[in-house]
């Protein structure tokens, strides 16, 4: 799994992940979230338009993003979520918990 981190203006940090989100690799995520929040920029947009996998503990590592995210007063909200990621989300009811958009521009345009 790679990840990259790309500031946006406005505290917005983009996180893009490819290939699996899982048990290996949720805990990336995790810590890449946190690095964001850490540096004051609580607002994450994860891109997962390569993500070919994801399982219980990848989700389980955006659930945790998501809170910490929260707690400093952010969000986490999903970009482009590929069609395994989406039916993942719909078999766990987590589709109104973490919103999908189609841009990290478009994932907080209300801020």
């Amino acid at each position: 799994m790679d990840i990259s981190i790309i500031p946006h203006p406005q505290g917005v940090t983009e996180i893009s992940v490819s290939g699996r989100l899982n048990m290996v690799t949720a805990a990336r995520v995790r810590e890449a979230i946190q690095s964001a929040v850490d540096d004051n920029r609580p607002r994450v947009a994860i891109r997962l338009d390569q993500v070919v996998f994801l399982d219980s503990s990848g989700l389980g590592a955006l659930i945790a993003g998501m809170k910490t995210a929260r707690e400093a007063g952010g969000d986490v909200r999903l970009v482009n979520p590929t069609e395994q990621v989406e039916l993942v989300l719909e078999l766990t009811n987590m589709t109104g918990v973490l919103r999908s958009f189609d841009s990290v521009e478009s994932a907080y345009a209300d801020a």
